[in-house]
């Protein structure tokens, strides 16, 4: 039976290059023009990397070789340096080796044997024991290595990783480097069940039942033929199995073979955005009556369907796609993101009124599709190249297979921004590519990201949704042209502010300012843009850009594209509750900015409300300000002469109050606050817990204009692995000092293995300590 083994901790690590001089004599070229190709260097199986002074021969190394824990980004601990790439984060991109050393049971022998890789990046190079395995040269897509035939069952084995990050670079963001996802060692039998080799794609019929089909393929790594015997269940969310079906395949040697089966399913709960159910499929493999493979799928029950007039429909229901765009990093471990934090933000985008996330500009990680599952999102899926070449297409293969189980996906993209798109070349492109995603699933449409002259291109013949980036003066005279295409806004807004930053644009402290508005021509408010969407009910929505800021894209001294809802450190900005007064129903109302402008007494600073209601009226210490009248998407704003005390909102809905909002002035901060934002960490040394760092005045009132520097430990159940405030901030975000900005700091702590109470502490001079306890189970 197939084993699935973390193949995550003991790696050995070495930053930058390791010169390897070329021999002058035969011997050694003969050697390593072998098999077994490196017999010296840091591929080789007996290169010396012990992380001590010496080995147990008493061998010595001068190089430097830690011992790490994936996933691991290690670009991601530098100091930004202006004089490195903008767009890339202002890090220095330098090679690296990791190193593992592992054994296998004698009772091994004989299974197949191979590495997962989720992801590692840039470029990846695979070695184990000195023979070259694999390179993979797409930092986002995921990776099989069989090692079968080069392991030893009597000795150690080594797995050597070399990550070219320097010389070629795959996007205009914060790419990272490292094994910055987990890896995986899995132990099969010679027939199993290939990878993603069980599809799912449930058919609703014309008399409201539900068809099944579920498609597996098995693999055959012996040299004989063999009749392998599969046993599928389908389970509700409850356990209850449902539906099941056995049935014979045969399979050549050293081969594939797909066994078609189908299910008949009456009245399946539904997977939706506000209620996603899941299905289960379990899969098992016999050969003779033993067991030989088994393993499970999610799915769910639901349909999609793009109308040309209308927009899109789930199970039958209009629903607008309110989306976001968002990189994969975070803030404070780079590309390396845990699992906590992954659904942490999409929590977030969800509880702002999201209900569509974009993969900007490739596979994301695995564990964020199954939470977007399970949270309910309309997943526009992106492959990385734009390209037909055989690698191109096994990469665009990989996404279509590993995601198209997930009910959450609803659309795939084949590229974004590329100039060819407006060329015969970009339409030929699109064509091939899109044959390539019916290739593997034909339930969904797929589309392309144009930006080039969209009215103009030529890809857009090829689509089966039209996909524009921005160009929403293009919108009208795309849909005369192509009025049988669904349309839908892939891109849109990329409106810049800063948290907390309600003055002018200030380039040379890199903050932007914080109230919504058009940037250029292209990069429009997001009311504006909101606004125009609903007034064409043909466009099914949009993926904004972007969800949450992303390192890079930036200008010195700020470390980030600033269009985000949510900052760099996960913040919520004041977009985030323009986004919700948009897109949510639920009667909100915010305010802002803050009301702590001592010195500005008499000088009018401009009070803006962002709510779903229908009218606000706005008080300062009781007295009115005015009413306004909202239509639906807008805003309300007045200006008003500044004095310290409460401003006031209230907020009606077809006459009656629904909310009210307020924004006080504070007294001088007296006293840190820490709060939990992830609770439920583990005691099992991976996992991690989010929490927010503020100061409060002696009224216990959260002050927003607090800037100290503060400084967190933890006991010993745990370690501050990173803290982040301002954008600007140039400390490496492993430091656990950091410079309050704007009232808020984001802290992160890896927990240990021992349970108990992991207890963290914030001190700054003058103010009082905070502690805040979390509970490791």
């Amino acid at each position: 039976m197939r084993q699935t083994v973390s193949f995550c901790d003991d790696w050995l690590f070495h930053q930058g290059d390791i010169q390897v001089e070329v021999p002058l004599l035969k011997t050694a070229l003969y050697l390593e023009a072998k098999a077994e190709r490196r017999r010296c260097g840091p591929a080789a199986r007996g290169y010396l990397d012990s992380p001590n002074a010496y080995n147990d021969q008493g061998l010595i190394t001068h190089e430097t070789w830690n011992t790490v824990t994936l996933p691991h980004d290690y670009i991601i601990t530098q100091e930004p340096k202006p004089d490195n790439n903008d767009t890339l984060g202002f890090f220095h991109y330098e090679n690296a080796w990791y190193r593992k050393h592992f054994s296998l049971d004698a009772a091994l022998e004989g299974k197949k044997i191979r590495l997962y890789f989720e992801g590692a990046g840039v470029h990846a190079t695979v070695y184990v024991n000195g023979c070259y395995l694999y390179t993979n040269r797409c930092g986002y897509n995921s990776f099989e290595v069989d090692i079968s035939d080069v392991v030893t069952f009597d000795q150690e084995n080594v797995v050597a990783v070399f990550i070219d990050a320097s010389s070629e670079h795959e996007g205009w963001w914060y790419e990272g480097a490292g094994i910055y996802r987990p890896v995986w060692l899995e132990i099969c039998d010679a027939v199993s069940v290939d990878r993603y080799g069980v599809y799912v794609h449930p058919e609703k019929q014309a008399n409201g039942a539900w068809y099944v089909p579920v498609d597996t393929t098995l693999r055959n790594d012996s040299k004989s033929v063999v009749n392998a015997e599969v046993e599928t269940r389908l389970i509700s969310p409850d356990g209850a199995v449902i539906a099941s079906a056995t049935a014979t395949q045969e399979i050549p040697a050293y081969d594939h073979a797909t066994l078609k089966q189908g299910f008949s399913v009456e009245a399946p709960a539904l997977w939706d955005v506000d209620s996603p159910v899941l299905y289960t499929t379990e899969t098992k493999v016999l050969l003779d009556g033993e067991p030989v493979d088994q393993q499970k799928n999610r799915f769910g029950f639901r349909t999609i369907r793009y109308d040309a007039s209308e927009g899109f429909f789930l199970n039958d229901r209009h629903v607008i796609i309110k989306g976001v765009c968002c990189h994969q990093d975070y803030g404070l471990t780079g590309k390396a993101v845990p699992e906590r934090v992954q659904r942490y933000r999409l929590t977030l985008l969800k509880e702002m009124g999201a209900n569509g996330y974009r993969t900007s500009h490739y596979p994301q990680h695995a564990y964020s599709m199954d939470c977007m599952d399970e949270l309910g999102f309309l997943v526009m899926d992106e492959t990385r190249w734009f390209e037909t070449t055989p690698e191109g297409l096994a990469q665009l293969e990989m996404l279509i297979k590993r995601d198209r189980n997930h009910p959450s996906v609803v659309l795939w993209s084949v590229g974004n921004e590329e100039p060819l798109h407006i060329t015969d070349a970009g339409r030929r492109i699109t064509e091939r590519m899109t044959a390539e995603v019916h290739r593997w699933d034909r339930t969904r449409p797929v589309t392309t990201a144009v930006s080039h002259s969209p009215s103009i291109a030529k890809a857009m013949e090829a689509v089966e949704v039209i996909g524009v980036n921005y160009n929403i003066e293009s919108f009208d005279g795309l849909h005369e042209k192509y009025p049988d295409k669904p349309f839908v806004s892939t891109e849109n807004c990329a409106t810049g502010t800063t948290r907390g930053w309600y003055r002018a644009d200030c380039p040379s402290r890199g903050f932007i300012y914080g109230y919504d508005r058009d940037t250029n021509k292209s990069f429009l408010s997001r009311e504006r843009t909101w606004k125009y969407f609903m007034e064409r009910p043909w466009v099914a929505g949009g993926y904004q850009w972007a969800g949450i800021e992303h390192r890079g894209e930036t200008v010195w001294p700020r470390l980030c594209s600033q269009s985000g809802a949510l900052d760099l450190f996960l913040q919520k900005k004041d977009a985030f509750y323009q986004n919700q007064s948009l897109w949510t129903e639920k009667p909100m109302l915010h305010l802002m900015p803050h009301w702590n402008w001592n010195g500005f007494e008499g000088e009018e600073i401009l009070v803006r409300a962002y709510t779903n209601c229908d009218r606000v009226e706005l008080f300062l210490n009781g007295v009115s300000q005015g009413v306004r009248q909202i239509e639906r998407y807008g805003h309300a704003d007045w200006q008003v002469a500044y004095q310290p005390g409460r401003l006031t909102a209230k907020g009606w809905k077809n006459g009656a109050l629904v909310c009210e909002e307020a924004v006080e002035t504070t007294g001088a901060p007296v006293a840190l606050r820490l709060t939990l934002n992830t609770p439920g960490t583990k005691a099992d040394g991976k996992d991690v817990a989010v929490l927010t760092c503020d100061c409060v005045d002696s009224e216990g009132r959260h002050v927003p204009t607090a800037s100290p520097m503060v400084h967190f430990n933890a006991n010993g159940l745990g370690q501050v692995t990173g803290t982040g405030s301002s954008v600007c901030d140039h400390n490496p975000v492993t430091c656990p000092d950091r410079r309050m900005y704007a009232g808020l700091v984001a802290v992160l702590v890896r927990a240990g293995t021992t349970a108990g109470k992991l207890k963290v502490y914030a001190e700054a001079e003058g103010l009082r300590s905070a502690m805040v306890e979390i509970i490791l189970a």
